[in-house]
C-alpha cells in the first residue's frame, strides 16, 4: 500500500501543480454555474428547490473534465521515457494503475465538492426553508461519482494506449460518450424497439438515472464497479504488453 500512496501522492501533487489543473476545474465549476444560474430553464426561472439542472448536466461536462484529468496519466510517461525508468523498479503495474486512478478519482471528488454551495443555495431559497430531497440529492452526488469513476477508469485505459496526450484525450472523450450516451440513442430506434429495455440497462446513463432518484440499487452498484474493473484490466494488460 505505500507504494500505491507513493504513486497517488506524485499524481495529486503533479495536477495541482499545473495550470491545466485550474483551467479545468474551473470550467467544469462555471459551466455548472451558467446552466444552474444562467441559462434557460436555471432555478431562479423555474422556481424549483431542485437540482436537477446540476445533475443532468454535470455528467456531460464530466466527458471532458474525466480525460483532461487522466490523459497525461501514462502518455506523458511514455513521452518523457520515464515509464521505462518504472519498469526497471520493483513496481507491478496492477499498483500502478491503482494509484494513478485513485489519483484520478480523487481529483474528481475534489472538483465536485464546491458544487455543494449550490445545494446550499437551494435549501436556504426553498420554501420553507430546508424543504429538499436530501436523499435524493444524496444518491444524485453518489450516481455523479460513479459516472466519474467509471470516465476516471475509461481515461487511464485511453491514456495506456499512446504516448500522445491529445490523442489520450480525443479517444476517452468518445469512448466516455459512448458508454454513457450511445446505448440510450441505440434503443430509440426502431429496429431495437422489442429490446430497448435490455439495450438501455448496458449503457451508463440509465443506472445514473436509476441511482440519482435516491435509492442504491446493488445492480446498479455492481454496474459501475464491473465497468472501472474491465477498464483497470484492461489498462494493466496494455502496460504489461508494454513491458
Amino acid at each position: 500500500m505505500a507504494v500505491v500512496y507513493w504513486i497517488f501522492h506524485k499524481e495529486v501533487s503533479a495536477f495541482f501543480n499545473s495550470l491545466i489543473a485550474y483551467i479545468v476545474v474551473a470550467v467544469f465549476l462555471a459551466g455548472n454555474g451558467l446552466f444552474f444560474w444562467i441559462f434557460p430553464d436555471n432555478i431562479l426561472e423555474t422556481g424549483a428547490a431542485q437540482a436537477d439542472v446540476l445533475f443532468a448536466m454535470a455528467p456531460w461536462l464530466f466527458l471532458f473534465l474525466a480525460p483532461a484529468i487522466t490523459m497525461r496519466a501514462f502518455a506523458e510517461e511514455f513521452k518523457t521515457g520515464t515509464y521505462e525508468l518504472l519498469a526497471t523498479k520493483p513496481l507491478d503495474d496492477r499498483r500502478l494503475v491503482l494509484g494513478k486512478y485513485l489519483a484520478a478519482v480523487a481529483l474528481i471528488f475534489f472538483s465536485i465538492l464546491p458544487t455543494l454551495v449550490y445545494i446550499g443555495a437551494i435549501y436556504g431559497l426553498a420554501d420553507p426553508v430546508g424543504s429538499i430531497d436530501l436523499g435524493g440529492i444524496g444518491g444524485a452526488y453518489l450516481g455523479l461519482l460513479g459516472v466519474g469513476a467509471v470516465f476516471a477508469a475509461i481515461g487511464l485505459f485511453c491514456s495506456s494506449l499512446t504516448d500522445n496526450q491529445i490523442v489520450a484525450f480525443i479517444l476517452a472523450a468518445f469512448l466516455c460518450f459512448f458508454v454513457y450516451a450511445a446505448f440510450d440513442l441505440l434503443a430509440e430506434l426502431p429496429f431495437f424497439a422489442d429490446y430497448n429495455h435490455f439495450i438501455l440497462l448496458l449503457g451508463l446513463q440509465e443506472h445514473y438515472r436509476s441511482i440519482s432518484r435516491g435509492v442504491v440499487d446493488s445492480r446498479d452498484v455492481l454496474y459501475f464497479l464491473s465497468l472501472i474493473a474491465f477498464f483497470l484490466l484492461l489498462t494493466q494488460a496494455m502496460l504489461e504488453r508494454r513491458r
